[in-house]
């Protein structure tokens, strides 16, 4: 009968902790640029929406590719790091966290966009009427009338980090205990032909995956419905 070692269990554990911190990274990233995508008139709207949603459409090994050169040693990121003590951020979990926000900000900027622009301007004015301030408006009125979109986001950001494996691979390597998350150990239990581990690990992915969304499915109905 096929077991998990503990390097796999421990694989499962950074991989809910990179999930979990880049997913709060992004609630914090993403909200002040929805809200501004959501608002915004500026001529170079476009341009950012464009690269906010760069890796919905970019292959996951050319951004990590990128984002290596750049984090290593001669690139720009890594000299300012370097510079500051911090050493380099490839081969570290720093450096997955960086690689996974990147990965997954449309995931989350997106649905709360949608959710800022299904608002509209008519409860924001009414508060204004009422001598609401700016920050007022946006924490009284905006957040909870937003709150299915950033539901949203926390879901997918959430689920697409657990999955990644381009990015982390390239970035992060397989180092045990610190870059070995979940889709690596995966793919190298089936390189070296250990289906048993395999299948243990990749259907406990599909059964959390499915409990989740089954469960958000139904206590949300449709305010929970996501399209791709």
């Amino acid at each position: 009968m096929a077991t998990l070692d503990p390097s796999d269990l421990q694989a499962v554990w950074l991989t809910l902790k990179l999930a979990s911190v880049t997913t709060l990274l992004l609630l914090l990233i993403a909200t002040p640029m929805a809200w501004w995508l959501a608002h915004s008139r500026r001529w170079y709207k476009g341009l950012v929406s464009a690269v906010v949603a760069l890796p919905l459409v970019l292959p996951p090994t050319v951004l990590g590719f990128y984002l290596l050169l750049m984090m290593g040693p001669q690139g720009a990121v890594g000299e300012l790091t370097r510079a500051l003590n911090l050493g380099t951020l490839p081969f570290t979990f720093a450096g997955l966290v960086v690689g996974s926000v990147l990965f997954s900000l449309p995931f989350a900027v997106q649905p709360i966009q949608n959710a800022f622009e299904s608002i509209g301007q008519r409860p924001l004015e009414v508060a204004a009427t009422l001598r609401a301030s700016a920050w007022d408006r946006f924490v009284s009125v905006a957040l909870p009338l937003a709150r299915p979109g950033f539901l949203t986001a926390i879901i997918l950001a959430f689920a697409h980090t657990v999955g990644e494996f381009g990015v982390v691979l390239m970035l992060g390597g397989n180092i045990d205990g610190e870059t070995r998350v979940l889709s690596v150990a995966i793919y190298s239990h089936v390189e070296a032909m250990e289906y048993g581990p395999a299948h243990l690990l990749a259907g406990g992915m599909v059964l959390f995956s499915f409990v989740v969304l089954l469960g958000l499915y139904l206590a949300g109905g449709k305010s929970w419905r996501v399209t791709r």
